[in-house]
């Protein structure tokens, strides 16, 4: 009799769940398809719209979603806060929406950029930099063409292809994988290949062996489960993706930065840097501080072009006092072993010390 009724409840529990588990798979795929649908508009609606008018348009509804997105702004006010203290919290609060009109800017131009062509990307790009050595070195010894959340990125990828320097560039996944093909097909307007994270460092590393050049954003923050590192950007820990400092070190890749600044009149100023100086014995946690050190001054001239909604800096040294990181950061036993495996060059020397004092 137990056992039956054992046997009633766990098909009667089995039931249930199906039922809970088809209403949800019900709403997501709805929310799927509504996020297709207002991003194919988007696609659509975007590229026949004047430019003046996108750049009002972007600005608009970037202050609209600074109004609107609680979450996102309490974690742009936090970075701020704890990056620039001694500036007035009005201040901030500006700086935190200009860049959400900044980063609203850059995702229009995805779409906006559809219309740029090999015959007119010069009327809305003007390029700056040593154009001739990065093509040379790009040839020669295969290059990473880097930019963090600052600027327009976007275009800044579409005029390294337009300049004759095709890259294979790997896409963040999206949680909705409906999105990709109608984002990956603008990315690739210039000439550029867009590839998912699954088993792509190989490719990359295939590429810039084979002098090809490679293309990411060099702030993207990972899980210190993956293949991670961590730097220090405006004296906090955060904990990055390796990838590019894998090429660097593996493939003999030249790591070139690239600005994407944008103009008030809609168009864009992209700045070609010259080649990161990168000694050949330097480890991937020293070649991604490089890489971030040649930025950070960046972000403190123009800090409403950076991506403060983004969270950063996700983990926190246990050492470290709460109040030194943003409310969002945690502690965690994966990512103090990460830290205890990558040392900085002061870490380093002053463990040396400590050990010398001990024996001593």
């Amino acid at each position: 009799m137990q056992r039956n009724f054992l046997f009633v409840f766990k098909i009667r529990e089995n039931l249930r769940n199906l039922r809970i588990n088809m209403h949800h798979s019900f709403w997501k795929d709805l929310r799927h398809r509504l996020e297709w649908l207002a991003c194919a508009g988007l696609a659509w609606g975007v590229p026949r719209i004047p430019r003046r008018l996108s750049v009002t348009l972007a600005n608009g509804l970037g202050a609209l979603a600074y109004h609107l997105d609680g979450r996102g702004r309490r974690v742009a006010l936090a970075n701020l806060a704890c990056i620039f203290p001694e500036r007035p919290e009005a201040e901030r609060k500006s700086i935190a929406r200009r860049s959400y009109q900044t980063f609203t800017r850059t995702m229009l131009d995805i779409f906006w950029g559809r219309r740029l062509t090999e015959s007119n990307w010069r009327q809305y790009i003007e390029v700056e930099g040593d154009i001739a050595t990065f093509r040379r070195e790009a040839r020669e010894h295969g290059a990473v063409s880097m930019c963090i959340h600052w600027g327009n990125f976007e275009w800044a990828s579409h005029a390294v292809g337009f300049l004759g320097v095709p890259t294979l560039i790997v896409a963040e996944t999206f949680k909705n994988p409906l999105l990709s093909a109608l984002f990956n097909d603008s990315r690739e307007i210039s000439g550029h290949t867009i590839i998912p994270q699954e088993n792509s460092m190989i490719r990359l590393l295939k590429v810039v062996k084979r002098k090809g050049a490679a293309g990411m954003l060099v702030d993207l923050t990972l899980h210190p489960d993956q293949a991670a590192v961590p730097i220090e950007a405006f004296g906090r820990k955060m904990c990055v993706t390796f990838m590019h400092a894998v090429l660097a070190q593996r493939g003999g890749a030249r790591m070139v930065p690239v600005d994407g600044i944008p103009l008030p009149d809609g168009r864009c100023r992209i700045v070609i840097n010259p080649a990161l100086p990168i000694p050949p014995e330097a480890t991937p946690q020293e070649i991604a501080q490089a890489c971030w050190d040649f930025y950070e001054s960046r972000v403190r001239e123009r800090p409403e072009l950076y991506l403060w909604a983004y969270k950063h800096w996700r983990y926190r040294p246990r050492v470290a006092a709460p109040g030194d990181y943003p409310f969002y950061a945690n502690v965690s036993s994966k990512f103090e072993k990460l830290l205890a495996a990558n040392p900085t060059k002061k870490e380093a020397t002053a463990r040396a010390g400590e050990l010398t004092n001990e024996s001593a």
